[in-house]
């Protein structure tokens, strides 16, 4: 595949910030997915989201260290989200395709906030809260239901989580990312299966989430969203349930590898 935009110098303050945020972000999908699989496979993980994930860490050697890179590689990753949709570094234009993709962005920037600041909590806390980790998509489900309209805006929330969901598999597809990648074909022969089956299965997770909260609206019940553990909790429960969530947790690591991947290859031109 032709690369067609010409790579940017490296070493910038922007640069380095942009990818240790891949970098973070690609470790916490790691841990997601290698507990799943650790879980999936009867080793003693645990099917968790991205707090349960980071609250695994504590009490590891070396655990408030990774804690601390992690939290700050996740605000610089917010950070260059921001700096994405607001400078359009990538390109996506003023179209409605390309407002959405960009107010995604800036979506992704609050989220990632949001976790950067739970994973600096550990640092300072004691015990953890993985018991809670469904939490975050029941209040917010919660919060929306008593505002005016609270009911469409739940079901809001679903349509553009999955909508998320769609342009994650169409990215994986179509390999989509290739155009902001700057890497060897030597290198793409191994790097790009990967990138795309970790895209497709995140994007399949984005389905179910906004499922969820489409559920949620539908049936006036914030208790009915979740987030990434009542996916794998779904999962399980199917036919074949151990192997599905194996597939998934599997996807979710590749996910992982692809962000380290970006952390090294994309091009990032603030």
């Amino acid at each position: 595949m032709a690369n067609s935009i010409p790579a940017p110098d490296h070493g910038g303050a922007f640069d380095i910030m942009a990818r240790w945020g891949y970098a973070a972000r690609g470790i916490v999908y790691l841990l997601v997915g290698g507990l799943a699989m650790l879980a999936a496979i009867g080793q003693g993980g645990e099917t968790t989201d991205s707090r349960g994930a980071l609250e695994s860490l504590m009490g590891a050697a070396w655990g408030d260290v990774l804690l601390v890179a992690i939290s700050l590689g996740l605000l610089g990753y917010a950070l260059w989200r921001c700096i994405q949709a607001i400078k359009d570094t990538d390109h996506h234009g003023t179209d409605a395709k390309g407002m959405a993709i960009r107010s995604g962005l800036l979506v992704s920037a609050a989220t990632h906030t949001l976790l950067a600041f739970f994973a600096a909590s550990l640092i300072f806390t004691l015990g953890g809260n993985s018991g809670d980790s469904g939490g975050g998509s029941e209040g917010l489900a919660s919060w929306l239901m008593q505002q005016p309209y609270g009911r469409w805006l739940v079901g809001a929330v679903g349509l553009a989580i999955i909508g998320a969901g769609v342009a994650h598999g169409i990215k994986g597809w179509k390999a989509k990312f290739d155009r902001h990648f700057d890497m060897s074909a030597r290198t793409q022969r191994w790097a790009y299966p990967i990138c795309r089956f970790g895209l497709v299965i995140r994007g399949l997770v984005f389905l179910l989430i906004g499922a969820f909260f489409i559920i949620a609206a539908y049936q006036v019940d914030p208790d009915q969203a979740g987030g990434l553990a009542e996916v794998f909790s779904t999962l399980r429960s199917q036919a074949f349930g151990r192997w599905l969530l194996a597939f998934v947790a599997l996807g979710l690591f590749a996910f992982g590898l692809y962000s380290l991947l970006e952390a090294i290859y994309r091009r990032v031109n603030p």
